[in-house]
């Protein structure tokens, strides 16, 4: 598989998972008090986290340069806090990645899937 196939498919599930997201958002609700109270809305959204920052690893350093609208550096170092320091983790920072930074990355992984997906079709054409 060449390089824009497998970003592709990588930044797919980095979707996948944003509206897995936005999903468990609307199953509990969007409330950050809900967030403090309930185990299983804070497990499931960090561990939706931890699984964008961890896909974030496995795109290729090329696409990461040149893809730079979004810091990729950053979404790995949130997923480390959730894999590495979870009972220290502070609700507040999950609470602002769901509801500020989860649109504008889907968004850009789609522009992404799209451009690179242009590029992959002229490269087969």
């Amino acid at each position: 598989m060449d390089s824009n196939r497998r970003n592709i498919e990588i930044l797919k599930k980095i979707v996948e998972y944003c509206d897995q997201i936005d999903a468990t958002k609307a199953r509990y609700g969007n409330s950050l008090e809900t967030l403090e109270n309930d185990q299983d809305y804070t497990n499931s959204t960090a561990m939706s986290i931890l699984q964008i920052g961890e896909l974030t690893t496995r795109l290729t350093t090329g696409f990461k340069k040149k893809y730079n609208g979004i810091p990729w550096q950053d979404i790995k170092a949130m997923r480390n806090i959730a894999a590495h320091h979870y009972g220290q983790f502070r609700l507040h920072y999950l609470w602002s990645t769901m509801n500020d930074d989860i649109a504008p990355l889907r968004a850009y992984c789609n522009q992404c899937i799209e451009e690179l997906g242009k590029l992959t079709s002229d490269n087969t054409a």
